[in-house]
């Protein structure tokens, strides 16, 4: 990043992540309105190849939307999915047998060497290759068979904010169009969405509360899991908040021992099958004397030490984390600004890492 390019952003610090945030209700509105049919079509045709099962490949805020994915996948269209390690391909040659199996390759930019190597690799082996990106000139939709454009116009904040939710609802009406299914459970979110972000004066009241945080838990069960790993990921590289992101489940499996009556544990309560499956461990925090906060449903949050209630009564569970991360994102970016630090431009980060 260039000395005048660090001098703007020190003038209004945050600015840039503060308005790619704002952005997120028009976004998610054009891809309902514009990128919907394109993204249906895209499906169905994958859909007539009938792929055996599905892999996912992303690295970093993209691994979390392409993690949204995967419960999708299981949940809704019974597929067998999992996640890539490109390392197999990029560092120790592996070749598999691909045939008849969808890989989705999910990249902000498209542009890191080693998706597109592991998706040449795919498609050489036999796969059915599909690139979500917000770049359709990018190398990686080049290299694949299909391509889906999430649309969110340039991203030039470090943090990546609108591409990820973008992400999140392209991959849903994806899988909606795999299944035949009308995507209508996602009309409601571009109003929600705005509602959210319009409550960015309670979010300074918790950012207020922890700016002095030397670390955070993070936690949710199914739909909410992603969701609450790219919270982390947002806080860490953000305000440099060691952040540490576990399912619910596997919190109970040991390191719940870390947990105290100082370190704040922020939990995602998706209201549906993951909030229900939630709910052993919300006890088990509550019993261990945590700061708890809850992002999720009013019941949950005035049982919490605090919290941000989501306007999430009647929305289907599966579209629900294109909400959930809304304040969590607003939460970095607060703690961020309190803490003195410029959200736009963490140290030690470039916008396209290039990985191989």
């Amino acid at each position: 990043m260039s000395a005048t390019t660090t001098a703007q952003h020190s003038d209004r610090p945050g600015r840039i992540m503060s308005g790619e945030m704002a952005e997120q209700p028009a976004v998610l509105r054009r891809i309902l309105d514009e990128g919907a049919p394109r993204i249906r079509e895209t499906a169905e045709r994958i859909a007539a190849r009938n792929p055996r099962f599905v892999l996912l490949t992303a690295r970093g805020t993209s691994d979390n939307a392409a993690l949204y994915a995967k419960y999708l996948l299981e949940v809704l269209l019974g597929k067998p999915c999992g996640l890539t390690s490109m390392s197999t391909t990029t560092a120790y040659g592996a070749r598999q047998d691909l045939t008849d199996v969808l890989v989705i390759t999910v990249s902000q930019s498209g542009g890191s060497p080693d998706l597109v190597a592991s998706t040449e690799a795919a498609r050489a082996a036999g796969a059915i290759t599909l690139a979500v990106t917000n770049n359709a000139d990018s190398p990686l939709a080049a290299v694949s068979e299909f391509h889906i454009d999430v649309l969110a116009g340039p991203e030039k904040a470090l943090p990546a904010t609108k591409t990820y939710t973008a992400e999140l609802l392209a991959l849903y009406l994806f899988v909606e169009g795999l299944r035949g299914g009308d995507g209508s459970a996602a009309k409601v979110l571009p109003d929600l969405a705005q509602q959210i972000l319009d409550r960015q004066a309670e979010i300074r009241q918790l950012a207020a509360r922890y700016r002095f945080a030397e670390r955070m838990v993070l936690t949710s069960r199914g739909y909410g899991y992603p969701t609450a790993k790219e919270a982390a990921l947002k806080l860490m590289e953000t305000s440099y908040i060691p952040a540490l992101s576990y399912s619910g489940a596997d919190l109970l499996h040991g390191p719940l021992a870390m947990v105290d009556n100082i370190s704040p544990v922020i939990a995602i309560v998706t209201e549906g099958k993951g909030g229900e499956a939630l709910q052993p461990v919300l006890e088990r925090l509550r019993g261990r004397g945590a700061d708890l906060v809850v992002i999720g449903a009013r019941a949950e949050v005035d049982r919490a030490s605090a919290g941000f209630a989501l306007p999430t009564t009647g929305v289907a569970e599966e579209v629900q984390p294109i909400l959930e991360i809304l304040p969590l994102q607003m939460l970095a970016y607060e703690v961020t600004i309190a803490r003195g630090q410029d959200p736009d431009a963490p140290r030690a980060l470039a916008k396209v890492t290039e990985t191989r």
